[in-house]
């Protein structure tokens, strides 16, 4: 099963009640949201109807929060391979 990946990219601030009850029906409430819903005629119908504010891709499975957040967790820039051992005192 494949899903669709919806980002919003522009805000809806200013457009008719209509376009922001679609994007409210998508999930979609502030920029740069990500949700993902499963290929349908629906969907892609919605889709269509705010295309110039969404960003839209085909994935196969949908991202959790937990595993976007992860992904967006920059590198440390360093990694432990051993600590070091206390020195003995004399």
């Amino acid at each position: 099963m494949s899903y669709f990946r919806i980002t919003l990219l522009r805000s809806a601030i200013g457009l008719p009640q209509k376009t922001r009850g679609v994007l409210k029906a998508l999930g979609l409430r502030k920029r740069m949201a990500t949700v993902y819903l499963p290929v349908s005629q629906d969907a892609a119908g919605q889709i269509m109807k705010v295309k110039e504010l969404v960003d839209v891709a085909e994935v196969e499975q949908p991202v959790t929060k937990e595993l976007a957040k992860a992904a967006r967790r920059p590198d440390p820039g360093f990694y432990v391979e051993q600590k070091a051992s206390t020195p003995v005192l004399s």
